[in-house]
């Protein structure tokens, strides 16, 4: 079988070509460039020299490769959402839809175009047949598993797809690409949202999304100084609210606790401000299961509310488009745009976007 391998020019895809290869696999690779920014000359930067690395790699192994500009789908298919979402006053998270829009649909579908009859990822994730279905399973480096950014993978992607480091720890993949002589074995991780790069999140942000200045209330509605844009925040933030020296309050951190973009006000609470944020319950759209179908209309299991928070036993219940989640122990800020996702062990079993929270300003009413 011809396998498809999207090399992004760091350590991780390039181990796992080099893995393929080793096992006998007829492999090639795509180069994907999913992002086209005039104005963000940094991450244009980066994208030129992962394109260069991924060449050099390829060379190197002796596979060919294919360069794809995929920058018009990631604007149609996860830019915009991403967009809208901020605007709606939500936080979202562009790498799950990433992975679902264009890594395994539009990078999928090119590769079968070209001949192949699978692709693969520098995922630290795991794929496992069973009884004649696709499960989805955590990756073997805990610090580095990211099945929490494939969860809306379903039997159709993961019947075409493989992720050859998911039984590795990242230090593995450094030292077998050392010993490939791989320029990118000590090559840095890319984090944050991609096609940011190394800039100011509010002010990129501004540049799609203008905001106007509003209040910002303590929790019993009283002003206390003004914010850029309600939009520009997310629950649990502390950064950038410059509220210093607020007469009759003590010096402890100011955080978000509540934003709300149609008055475009910003509510904010001192210290750890636990009691505002914590949630017991969550209700979520759009579910997602790797079976194609959840494991009961109630079940009980573990979730995260964000990447690499520690799994947490909740019961879930689907209630025809959308789901209940009901935790065990309060959660701190769960924020609506993000995903939840569920576990069973180190079996992934899906997720979903969260909409509202039982927190004192979350959109549900409290728990009793």
């Amino acid at each position: 079988m011809k396998i498809m391998v999207g090399l992004s020019g760091g350590v991780d895809s390039s181990v796992a070509a080099l893995l393929l290869q080793r096992q006998g696999h007829d492999v090639c690779a795509m180069f994907m460039h999913n992002w086209n920014d005039p104005g963000g000359k940094g991450s244009a930067c980066q994208a030129d020299k992962d394109r260069k690395d991924a060449t050099r790699i390829a060379g190197q192994l002796n596979i060919p490769i294919h360069i794809r500009d995929f920058s018009q789908n990631y604007w149609d298919d996860v830019f915009r959402h991403f967009l809208d979402e901020y605007a709606a006053g939500r936080t979202p998270n562009p790498d799950v839809l990433c992975n679902r829009e264009i890594k395994f649909k539009t990078f999928l579908q090119a590769a079968i175009d070209l001949g192949a009859g699978c692709i693969a990822t520098g995922h630290y994730a795991r794929i496992r047949k069973h009884q004649g279905h696709y499960q989805l399973l955590r990756g073997c480096d805990p610090d580095k598993d990211q099945s929490y950014f494939l969860h809306t993978l379903g039997q159709q992607q993961l019947a075409q797809a493989c992720f050859p480091i998911g039984d590795l720890r990242k230090p593995q993949v450094r030292e077998l690409a050392r010993q490939a002589g791989f320029a990118t074995y000590d090559k840095k991780d890319s984090t944050g949202v991609c096609f940011i790069g190394e800039r100011d999140f509010r002010k990129f942000l501004a540049h799609y999304l203008p905001a106007q200045p509003g209040f910002i209330l303590d929790t019993q509605g009283h002003p206390l100084g003004e914010h850029p844009g309600a939009l520009y925040f997310t629950l649990g933030q502390r950064q950038g609210l410059g509220l210093g020296g607020v007469q009759g309050a003590h010096q402890a951190p100011w955080y978000v606790v509540g934003k709300n973009v149609t008055h475009n006000t910003l509510t904010v609470a001192q210290g750890d401000a636990g009691h505002w944020l914590d949630a017991l319950r969550l209700l979520t759209s759009q579910p997602s299961w790797v079976a194609e179908k959840p494991p009961g209309k109630s079940f009980l299991c573990t979730a995260k509310t964000r990447y690499r928070q520690p799994d947490q036993s909740c019961q879930v219940q689907v209630l025809d488009d959308h789901c209940e989640v009901i935790f065990e122990q309060a959660q701190r800020a769960p924020t609506p745009g993000q995903a939840v996702v569920f576990y069973a062990e180190e079996l992934c079993l899906g997720g979903a976007t969260i909409e509202a929270t039982d927190a004192a300003f979350g959109g549900l009413e409290a728990s009793t």
